[in-house]
């Protein structure tokens, strides 16, 4: 594979409801798109999506680094360089996570459609197959915005919810009641506070006085308080899923000398691409420490067919997953085909599977770029 053409794009579509957390609001996307060119006419394209709150990571520093290392991934040729080149520049993507992902994404789409091999086949990962299971996730303030979306969702079937957490006791507290009296006795919950308190005691003070027990509890405290989380789970007695307090394999360190049922949030562009998603994942299973495949919200189809691959691979220690939203959320999908869960939150692998054969077996549409 000879690349001879690269850009990056940024993608501002506009999301069909507003979604809401404790750090940020958004009404459009925010992602950058990589678009690579070889000599034999062949496209790759790759997603990423920086954010600040999470990995420090803009626009406009994605850009930038994108142009720092435009020359030198137009020297990689093959799945071996590209190995390579994740390894000797570490430091780099640690810090343009999001960035370095659609890059990597572009390639790893571009080798395939060379070789002429799904994305699977390229990665030596087992053939996409089978059903996967989504997670209903609801981030909204408004109460009626919330009831109507949780209404949506029960009627499409889903028993599994993530619900988004603003410190406002009494509203809090009125959700989880709703979802508990629409859901019955399936319903599985967890909460995601995205950083929202400060110490321990007022985490379990707040969860308390909720009412109920929870499957897990997502990044109360400030990111990389191992302890306080530790601590928090002592005493609500519930699963810590680590988001922003997990953004790469260095941190697993941090896992071993605490007594806490750890959950790792694993999403591909905040972990910096596929390849190194699947060291993690990898090193959480020898640790039997369970993994949730998560997404950034207005993700399209080209992270959500990355995320697939994780998600099979490592089914035997996934416990939830989250994105595959398309065009739920996304008033336009410039990826064909969009793929979004159906009912009871199920994508079939189906959906990519016979279609375009490889590479992510994905096609981009300009025209529906929306930026």
């Amino acid at each position: 594979m000879n690349i001879i053409f690269s850009e990056i794009r940024h993608l501002e579509i506009p999301l069909k409801t507003s979604f809401s957390h404790a750090s940020a609001s958004r009404k459009k996307t925010d992602s950058v798109l990589v678009v690579i060119h070889s000599e034999n006419n062949c496209i790759g394209f790759g997603e990423g999506c920086p954010r600040v709150y999470v990995t420090g990571e803009t626009w406009e520093s994605a850009s930038i680094f994108f142009e720092r290392v435009k020359l030198q991934v137009h020297m990689i040729h093959t799945l071996n360089d590209l190995r390579l080149f994740v390894t000797e520049y570490e430091n780099d993507i640690d810090k343009n996570p999001a960035a370095w992902c659609a890059i990597e994404l572009a390639i790893l789409d571009l080798l395939g459609k060379e070789n002429k091999q799904t994305l699977e086949e390229v990665l030596s990962l087992p053939k996409l197959s089978g059903e996967f299971q989504y997670s209903a996730v609801i981030g909204t303030k408004r109460m009626f915005v919330f009831y109507m979306q949780a209404l949506l969702y029960f009627c499409k079937g889903f028993t599994d919810f993530k619900i988004k957490m603003f410190g406002a006791l009494k509203s809090d507290r009125q959700k989880i009641q709703f979802i508990r009296f629409l859901v019955g006795k399936r319903l599985r919950l967890r909460l995601d506070a995205n950083n929202l308190w400060n110490n321990s005691e007022d985490v379990t003070e707040y969860i308390k006085k909720m009412g109920g027990s929870f499957f897990a509890l997502e990044e109360p405290v400030q990111p990389g308080a191992y302890g306080t989380l530790a601590s928090i789970g002592q005493s609500i007695g519930t699963n810590l899923i680590l988001d922003e307090s997990f953004l790469g394999y260095s941190q697993f360190k941090e896992l071993k000398a605490v007594p806490a049922q750890w959950i790792i949030n694993v999403r591909v562009s905040k972990m910096g691409g596929l390849i190194r998603s699947l060291l993690i994942c990898e090193e959480a299973r020898k640790r039997k420490v369970p993994v949730i495949i998560g997404a950034q919200v207005g993700e399209t189809s080209i992270l959500t067919r990355a995320a697939l691959s994780l998600a099979h691979t490592y089914k035997d220690i996934l416990v939830a997953q989250e994105g595959a939203f398309g065009t739920y959320l996304l008033k336009q999908d410039p990826i064909e085909p969009s793929l979004c869960f159906g009912r009871s939150g199920i994508l079939k692998a189906t959906a990519i599977i016979g279609k375009v054969q490889y590479g992510l077996g994905l096609s981009y549409t300009h025209q529906s770029e929306g930026d």
